[in-house]
């Protein structure tokens, strides 16, 4: 009974539901066959429940007894359960302060935005402390934050962030793009780092608000969109390592242009060097945390000292291919068995379960044109492929650029080319033109939430 509690506090931990098995992936590693067989599990809709607010809420008591008493060495706040009734366990929009900018800032041309250097008139903060919990949501002018020069977030990396975009649509209408999603991994990369719970629908209800009084930083443009940065980080005041008994979350809002600012695909070329590790088992590659990207950097650095663009990140002893840059990977190919097929790597626990990349699948599935795996891939299995003409496109996947095609990977001194313009890119292209036609409201999709 114990081990079995002990086995679901730890799959929670590793992002995965209480509620459900792990989902097993197994490698068939015998010389002379290729593939690994993947049984897929999608999680629950119940995975993150409404009404629970904290970590321990969203496990049985048995479990968050356990739990207690795992997580106790260096941890001096009480965990949820064991205070009074007085600690508010989430936030609600409803008690939103607002307080309006008195001088707002010029609108940046559409055309000439630079990525994250630009932000809007308003932002939204929500503290927390162990001792009374979540304070009122307040959306306030866009000001610089004030935190203790030994807070957990400065020393330790307890942080974690999102992203997501809103977008003005060809009706004038704004929408965002499936942010239950982003909502759910945020609670998971919250469970990982030892930071409170809240209520999602809460904090997405907050976000469309903020958004609602700085919609006209919305931009005008079907090929730009507003960028939002939800983070939450540690303010423990103490250079103890442990869990946080103060925390902050806020959102703050960007315009940004289009990834290819020709209109047309760019595509790029990567470093594939198992020199560095982007992530491993049973670390945080699975959740969106800074330190995760601060790590990476080194890498990025002698990527372009190679003359490449990007970084192909590798793993294991037979270079797994895993992710490109900070986006999740693709490959269209003719497999092994001579089927046309999309494949992705497994969400194992190294991969971050993107929300691009989980759109991309479903559409695919839907289509069913082609077979769709979520399977491993190695240098090995990609190389062969290239050899006997199998390989039809790559490409990177995420929020910032939807699709990003792959033209080259440099790896062991040797360039390999890889035809994915030569190709069209016939799938890369309409992925994109199918995602940014439901988020730019060409067509209707419940995908997209309406704000306005």
């Amino acid at each position: 009974m114990l081990q079995r509690l002990r086995s679901s506090l730890c799959r929670v931990l590793a992002g995965a539901s209480p509620f459900r098995p792990p989902v097993r992936v197994t490698r068939n590693s015998s010389p002379g066959l290729a593939g690994f067989a993947v049984r897929h599990v999608s999680p629950p809709r119940h995975a993150f429940p409404r009404a629970h607010s904290f970590v321990m809420a969203c496990l049985p008591r048995a479990t968050a007894t356990l739990a207690r008493q795992d997580c106790s060495n260096g941890c001096s706040a009480p965990c949820a359960g064991d205070r009074g009734s007085e600690v508010a366990e989430t936030f609600r929009a409803k008690d939103l302060i607002i307080t309006p900018a008195t001088v707002l800032k010029e609108k940046p041309d559409p055309d000439t935005l630079v990525f994250g250097a630009s932000f809007t008139d308003h932002m939204l903060t929500v503290e927390w402390s162990s001792a009374s919990g979540w304070e009122k949501p307040h959306i306030k002018p866009f000001e610089n934050l004030s935190i203790h020069p030994a807070a957990s977030v400065l020393h330790y990396a307890v942080e974690l962030f999102e992203g997501l975009k809103a977008f003005r649509g060809v009706d004038n209408k704004i929408r965002l793009f499936r942010p239950d999603l982003n909502m759910s991994r945020m609670c998971r990369s919250a469970v990982r780092t030892t930071l409170p719970m809240f209520d999602q629908e809460e904090l997405l209800e907050c976000i469309r608000q903020l958004i609602q009084i700085d919609q006209e930083w919305v931009p005008y443009s079907t090929s730009a969109s507003l960028y939002i940065r939800p983070t939450f980080i540690g303010t423990e005041p103490s250079l103890g390592v442990k869990k946080p008994s103060k925390a902050l979350l806020f959102v703050v809002l960007s315009p940004v242009g289009p990834y290819f600012s020709s209109g047309t695909f760019k595509p790029v070329s990567l470093w594939a060097n198992p020199k560095y590790v982007r992530a491993w088992e049973g670390g945080t590659g699975d959740c969106k945390m800074g330190g995760n990207y601060g790590a990476s950097l080194l890498a990025q650095c002698e990527a372009v000292e190679n003359g490449c663009q990007q970084v192909l990140w590798l793993y294991g002893k037979d270079d797994q291919i895993t992710e490109v840059g900070t986006m999740n990977l693709f490959l269209y190919w003719t497999n092994e068995d001579g089927e046309e097929e999309l494949a992705t790597p497994p969400l194992d626990g190294i991969i971050l379960p993107g929300v691009t990349r989980q759109s991309i699948l479903e559409l695919a599935r839907q289509w069913g044109e082609f077979k769709v795996c979520e399977r491993y891939l190695t240098m090995d299995d990609l190389t062969t492929a290239l050899k006997e003409n199998r390989v039809k496109e790559m490409f990177g996947s995420g929020t910032a650029c939807v699709v990003c095609p792959v033209s080259d990977i440099l790896y062991k001194g040797q360039m390999l080319h890889i035809p994915t313009m030569e190709n069209g890119p016939k799938l890369a292209s309409r992925i994109l033109g199918k995602l940014t036609d439901i988020q730019y409201g060409r067509e209707e999709s419940d995908w997209t939430v309406l704000l306005s």
